[in-house]
């Protein structure tokens, strides 16, 4: 087998010590060279001065860098460095010679191996030459800003970029050595090595890596602060085959972390320091005598394998240094160092190894799992986010975890902000990072900011091996270790027998194929919840513990960790319990070979402390010795509540009446009395006609109680189910009477069609890429008590597969669960599949990791149909009755959709940081109909305007929504009584809102029949085509190029950054027109219209001290302009521009704009420019024709006015513009012809920019 570099020169440090050159700076200072010979006939016209940019020499000046590289040689070096220590295009950005990188790397090679090549011939002695590395003038893991801790000027794949392109240089010019030298921050070499590993792969031949830190002062630290110890961790992961210090300090100062340096790798040990500590002149005044005699003694204990100089060192020095080591024999690595331990680092080492005891791995900075830390993260405060890390440190976290998964995070932005908070709190980034996510660009990014060893969390087989290997081999070039789930592909191991198969398989595969160090490998195989009431979960406290020991008996090196708050997730809300429980499965793990657990550090009570009758009811739930082990430890939470005081059940319930009844039994389980109380139910048939009648009245209000309490932590899992099953038994006995009804039905009818007997279908699936299912099985166990029929689909499940089993089974609903991030992308594809595919079936989102914020911002706007967010089992239930219910669900679905709007509201308003595209970008993303394969829009019936005088009142009355009406009055009924009619039998404000109601149709038919108010208004219609952001309206038809518009009106177009996973457009009302120049004739309408007379009444009202009716004329008086508005737009639709003739709905449809066309007005979110009314009035005379005017601020008056722009096309549709940029706002000015301070003016709301 052929000999490689690294076996050549390894042969040679066992056999004597090796020299390596001392500084060129050094040497090139002696020169004394002008700017001019610097920049030399190739660089004599740059731009930036050059002088001090000693790496350009080896272009402009190739004979001097030789002749130096000689004398070091020829002084007895074994290897010299390329004169390329700032030769990344990040250093040489400041001398703007970025796009020279890599010929300087090139240049700077052959020019030391040319001299090598040459001093190996004339003496014999074969000589190295090393390809330096620097550490560039950037940061990975300090600010260069003190007010912003979190910024850095370079990132991790900027750093990996130019790194690759210098080695690439080097590597082209033949070097023997990769030397990453002068390391001040960690962060930057892993980068450095990460960009070797890229290239050794893909192209080059592996050379040997010497790595070579900094020591800044005494304290033995680099500049970013890790210990030498720290440091060596950090990059071990690359197996270089020398490691050591250099630069900084002289000889003797550098001596103690040499030998810790030594002490803590099985590296051969580099060593060049500087020619002691630099004078008050900035000079090193060491002696070749003086330096030569320190490192003698380091040679002579047996501390370092290569010697050298740095700073102020000279050919002098590095002959004598040889002389002095030439007869010295060379350090003996050791075979291991800390044998048998797992070797982490933050700032500090961390090593775990067989006497370590359990290691807690902070829990709280998790957005999933601290509702502080999630709430301080959304708000963008992370500097207070900070001390939640602090205070996890302090109580006793060895290791730190960070997990950012939230649908509504840039997961990838927030960890790298949040990582890099953490490098400028040392008190912190001493420990250990464990990068925490289930999405694997989460943790990249992660990666990219830990200049420590930290560990991941988490991977596993579930998307197979190549995946798995993928993602590992990965990890395994950051150098972190890695925790592996386990998941295969079938999905969770919750047996013992396939936690060990799964587990082993794993370990396997990452030591057999990745050559992955077994001490870097933890596994955790899955802390499931007990005490949920399921039989089905009692063992998996112990097959956890069981399938612990013998993993750690067969997997050498492997670690056990697991997330402890699972096993308690039952009981939530009882903190007490919880924490018991922890604490005794903690005991019985850790002797079963547990290493270390995500815990809340410092809330964990020592065994021995824990209540012996909590302790006794915690062991036997954990080794399932008692079957009523769930239901004790539940009696005991409720009898040792706040205050320890014990509840006394009594009967005193069984005296309520029946509905009271039946709630109190679903709510407590209690299944004694439920078959008799439901059959006296069923007896009052004048309450209760129907046995449905008591499914959807009392026992549904008992479920919906049970939802609540759950909600609010006051109910617990295991009670959930005994609701359930309660319910289960009631619906049993009715189900028989139900099925009579039905057979008598029939024969009365004489239809022979089966109908069934289930409340209705629905579809649970775990998404694809998810392998998460307890919560999803317990909710279907809570649907199917309630006589819902359940098509359980398992986990792992891609969309078509859900939607075919939707289609197949005729399902009511679909419901899909997930517990990682990567299942919010995935529901987002699900409902847009339904949208493409016109499914119109309510979609339920629910897991862990969803949220009613995701569902309402980024999943239900891709969806026309009910999308709801249902946060547990106990609202399961609830939400499907009332979807089901043809009464209540059309109601449901718009509470839902008002309350998700708000939703929206609330979040876009509170981002601190929005990002925007440019307005080019917009532009380029916009809606784009494709025209020509459009129907042709429609040609009104007229074109110019149409004004109506007196409209009849009589014809609005019809048109009104009352909603409103309420509001005004503030009467808002709670759902299902909130819509009109049904507030009125609200138990709140339904009697008032009746008693309102009544007199305001009473002031109605007054005011129509006396003729006190006076509707007019005008409507008009032009031929019209859009170019780019802005309409353009004609005078005639047949639009030429050369034709001027009578009018234009001026678009806003979107800026917000969209989703990742969003292919939403930027939207402009000009995208609903045709462009000029299309060939396609479209057309633009606008109206006016107007309630006259209302201030008048009101007026005289005041005048009578009579508010209530000056506020009743007013409502009134708007309630009509809105319906005259709503009426005519029905008539522009049908009649005036026939645009929709066939069309055919109801009030409530009009309500829910489920018509073709949209009405946008000035002012409101479409378009929030007021100075486009302007416009109108100018082009439709409407002051003139109607006497609605405008006031200095563009209000209309009279106050009860309404008015706004046509659109026909059947994708047009409204919009928030929301937050702009300033590139869009001086280009609508330049647009408007208006001063950009002007226009920052009226569009002040919208801007997303400060104008000071």
């Amino acid at each position: 087998m052929k000999k490689t570099l690294q076996d050549e020169i390894e042969a040679v440090l066992r056999e004597r010590i090796m020299v390596l050159d001392g500084g060129m700076g050094t040497m090139v200072q002696q020169y004394k060279l002008s700017e001019e010979s610097f920049r030399g006939q190739e660089l004599r016209d740059h731009s930036r001065p050059l002088k001090g940019n000693n790496d350009i020499l080896s272009i402009t000046q190739p004979d001097i860098i030789y002749h130096i590289h000689k004398e070091y040689l020829l002084a007895g070096a074994d290897i010299i460095e390329t004169n390329t220590f700032s030769s990344t295009r990040i250093a040489q950005a400041d001398y703007g010679l970025e796009h020279l990188a890599y010929k300087m790397n090139k240049s700077s090679a052959i020019l030391a191996r040319r001299a090598a090549e040459d001093v190996t011939l004339q003496t014999g002695i074969k000589r190295y030459v090393a390809g330096a590395l620097g550490p560039t003038n950037k940061t990975l893991s300090v600010s260069p800003s003190v007010e912003r801790p979190d910024y850095r000027n370079v990132t991790f794949d900027e750093l990996v970029e130019a790194y690759q392109e210098q080695a690439r240089g080097l590597l082209d010019g033949r070097v023997d050595i990769i030397l990453i030298e002068t390391i001040f921050d960690t962060a930057n070499a892993k980068a450095a090595l990460f960009a070797l590993q890229n290239l050794f792969e893909e192209k080059y031949a592996p050379r040997p890596i010497f790595i070579s830190g900094t020591i800044v002062d005494k304290s033995g630290r680099t500049l970013s602060g890790q210990t030498g110890e720290a440091f060596v961790i950090s990059v071990s992961h690359a197996d270089p085959l020398c490691i050591g210090l250099n630069c900084a300090l002289g000889a003797t100062e550098m001596r103690p972390f040499i030998e810790t340096v030594g002490k803590c790798t099985t590296a051969y040990v580099l060593c060049y320091p500087n020619a002691g500590l630099p004078n008050t002149f900035g000079d090193y005044d060491e002696t070749p005598q003086m330096m030569a005699m320190h490192l003698k003694d380091f040679a002579v204990d047996g501390l370092v394998n290569v010697v050298g100089g740095c700073c102020g060192t000279t050919p002098d020095h590095i002959r004598v240094i040889a002389e002095a080591v030439k007869n010295c024999k060379p350090r003996i690595p050791p075979a291991t160092v800390f044998e048998g331990h797992m070797l982490l680092s933050g700032l500090e080492p961390f090593r775990i190894g067989p006497y370590t005891n359990f290691v807690n791995i902070g829990e709280r900075c998790n957005v999933a799992g601290s509702k502080k830390f999630a709430k301080l993260i959304m708000a963008g405060n992370y500097e207070e986010a900070l001390s939640i890390a602090k205070v996890q440190v302090e109580m006793g976290a060895q290791v730190l975890d960070i997990n950012m998964d939230d649908g509504m995070l840039d997961g990838p932005s927030a960890m790298t902000r949040f990582c890099n908070f953490i490098a400028s709190e040392p008190d912190i980034a001493k420990v250990p990072l464990c990068v925490d996510s289930s999405n694997f660009a989460v943790i990249e990014a992660g990666l990219k900011c830990c200049q420590g060893k930290c560990i991941v969390n988490s991977i596993s087989l579930k998307e197979g091996e190549c995946d798995f290997l993928d993602k590992a081999r990965k990890i395994k070039q950051f150098g972190a270790a890695v925790v592996v789930m386990a998941f295969d592909e079938e999905g969770q191991a919750t047996e013992i027998d396939t936690k060990i198969k799964v587990c082993t398989r794993a370990y396997h595969l990452l030591v057999s194929k990745l050559g992955f160090n077994p001490y870097d490998i933890i596994f955790d195989p899955n802390i499931l919840t007990i005490g949920t009431g399921m039989e089905e979960h009692n063992l998996y406290a112990i097959n956890f513990i069981q399938a612990t020991k013998v993993i750690k008996e067969t997997l050498p090196g492997a670690k056990i960790s697991g997330g402890l708050s699972n096993l308690s997730f039952a009981f939530r809300g009882m903190d007490a319990i919880r924490e018991a429980m922890h604490g005794v499965f903690l005991y019985h793990a850790i002797k079963s070979g547990m290493d270390m657990g995500i815990v809340n550090a410092g809330n964990l009570p020592v065994y021995d402390d824990i209540h012996k009758d909590l302790l006794q009811l915690c062991e036997d739930l954990i080794w399932n010795k008692d079957p009523e082990a769930t239901e004790k430890l539940l009696h005991y939470a409720q009898t040792h509540g706040k205050g320890g005081k014990k509840v006394i059940q009594t009967d005193e319930w069984r005296n309520g009446p029946i509905e009271e009844r039946l709630e109190y039994a679903l709510v407590k389980g209690i299944e004694k009395y439920i078959i008799e109380d439901t059959e006296e139910a069923r007896l009052n048939q004048e309450k209760y006609p129907r046995p449905l009648h008591i499914i959807e009245g009392p026992l549904m209000n008992g479920m919906k109680v049970v939802g609540d309490l759950f909600g609010a932590g006051k109910m617990f899992l295991p009670q959930v189910i005994k609701s359930a099953r309660v319910m289960k038994k009631a619906v049993g006995h009715l189900i028989p009477f139900m099925e009579k009804e039905r057979e008598e039905t029939k024969a009365l009818t004489g239809t022979v069609e089966e109908e069934d007997p289930y409340h209705g279908t629905i579809v649970l699936a775990t998404v694809k890429g998810d392998v998460h299912d307890i919560g999803k099985n317990i909710v279907g166990v809570v649907l199917g008590c309630n006589n819902f029929r359940v098509i359980d689909l398992g986990v792992m499940t891609p969309c078509d597969k859900i939607l075919k089993a939707a289609l197949d089974h005729k399902a009511d609903i679909i419901g899909l669960s997930g517990l990682i991030t990567p299942s919010l992308d995935e529901m987002i594809f699900v409902a847009k599949e339904m949208e493409r595919l016109a499914i119109k079936i309510p979609l339920l989102i629910g897991g862990a990791t969803t949220s009613r914020t995701h569902t309402a911002v980024k999943i239900a706007p891709t969806y026309s149909a009910p999308v709801i967010h249902v946060l547990d089992a106990s609202k399961s239930v609830v939400v499907c009755s009332q979807l089901l219910d043809e009464n209540l669900k059309d109601d449901y679905f718009e509470e839902i959709m008002e309350e998700y709007e708000d939703i929206r509201q609330d979040h876009y308003e509170s981002l601190k940081e929005r990002r925007y595209v440019t307005l080019s970008q917009a532009r380029k993303n916009g809606f784009h109909i494709d025209w020509l394969s459009e129907p042709r829009p429609v040609k009104p019936s007229f074109t110019g305007t149409r004004v109506f005088e007196d409209y009849d009142l009589q014809k609005l009355v019809g048109y009104i929504d009352w909603k409103p009406f309420f509001d005004i009055w503030q009467l808002r009924g709670r759902y299902p009584n909130r819509g009109f009619p049904k507030i009125f039998n609200d138990k709140t404000v339904g009697e008032e809102a009746r008693k309102v109601y009544n007199d305001a149709q009473n002031m109605l038919k007054i005011l129509i029949a006396q003729r006190k108010l006076q509707a007019r208004g005008v409507v008009g219609f032009w031929p019209a085509q859009s170019v780019q952001d802005d309409i353009q309206v004609y005078a005639e038809d047949m639009v030429l190029p050369a034709t001027e518009p009578v009018a234009t009106f001026y678009g806003l177009r979107q800026q917000a950054e969209k989703d990742s996973t969003s292919n939403d457009p930027h939207y402009c009302l000009s995208d609903f027109i045709a462009p000029l120049g299309s060939g396609v004739q479209d057309y633009l309408g606008l109206f006016a219209v107007a309630c006259f007379g209302v201030e008048e009444l009101s007026k005289a009202f005041e005048d009578e001290c009579d508010d209530y009716s000056s506020i009743m004329v007013k409502a009134l008086g708007d309630r009509l302009a809105e319906a005259f508005a709503e009426e005519l737009h029905e008539r522009v639709r049908k009649e005036l521009w026939a645009c929709c003739d066939c069309e055919q709905l109801d009030l409530t449809d009009l309500r829910r704009l489920s018509y073709k066309g949209i009405r946008p007005a000035p002012g409101y979110p479409s378009q929030p420019d007021h100075t486009e009314k302007l416009t109108m009035w100018r082009l439709a005379n409407i002051e003139q024709s109607t006497g609605i005017r405008l006031t200095e601020s563009l209000a209309m008056t009279p106050a009860s006015a309404v008015s706004g722009l046509y659109f026909s096309n059947s994708k047009s549709k409204y919009f928030a513009v929301g937050k702009i940029s300033k590139d869009q706002v001086e280009d609508y000015a330049l647009r408007k012809k208006m001063s950009v301070a002007e226009v920052e003016k009226w569009l002040g709301p919208i801007l997303g920019y400060d104008t000071d």
